[in-house]
């Protein structure tokens, strides 16, 4: 499958699902379809407070493949995996770049932006008129500027301060003692 056909084929796909994994009260964060033999369909959602259990991910597996079975949008055989995005999660929406702002990063960029395509650096927030740009402060260097358009791939990088505002997040469970 070419790139543009497998672009296309992700739109598809996301155009089905995501109307009902919104009104579930899901937000898909990312689709991927690609591999050998046995391709993937790995489909990346979280609640809108950034929080996925294993019981949300079977209630969207389940949704998401009886979409799919009626829609059938892939012909050939696949897997279907249906995931949270994970604390080191990828960075696919301007409000996920917000939203962690002051953490670190990875980011792969098309074309080069000052010369580079990869970068490495803290999350500075966005700017510009449509707030579509970007700032990332480099581990050494400048706050570089770059277009959100022009981000092929972005994850957030684990770190300490990463996990301790995850923990934050979550909701304490309270462990009885049993006499």
């Amino acid at each position: 499958m070419t790139l543009t056909g497998q672009m296309d084929l992700i739109s598809r796909i996301e155009a089905i699902l995501a109307p009902t994994a919104q009104a579930l009260g899901f937000e898909l964060v990312r689709i991927r379809y690609g591999g050998g033999t046995r391709p993937v369909l790995q489909i990346m959602a979280e609640r809108e407070n950034g929080e996925m259990s294993v019981e949300d991910c079977a209630e969207l597996s389940r949704t998401v493949s009886a979409l799919l079975d009626v829609e059938d949008p892939i012909s050939d055989e696949y897997v279907l995996e249906v995931s949270s995005p994970g604390i080191d999660r990828p960075l696919t929406r301007p409000k996920d770049f917000a939203r962690y702002t002051g953490h670190l990063a990875k980011l792969e960029v098309a074309p080069p932006v000052q010369g580079q395509r990869r970068f490495r650096g803290q999350l500075a927030g966005l700017t510009g008129p449509a707030e579509d740009v970007l700032r990332l402060v480099p581990d050494a260097g400048d706050c570089v500027e770059i277009p959100l358009a022009q981000i092929t791939k972005a994850q957030l990088v684990l770190t300490d301060a990463l996990i301790a505002e995850s923990l934050k997040r979550k909701p304490q469970t309270d462990f009885a003692e049993e006499s």
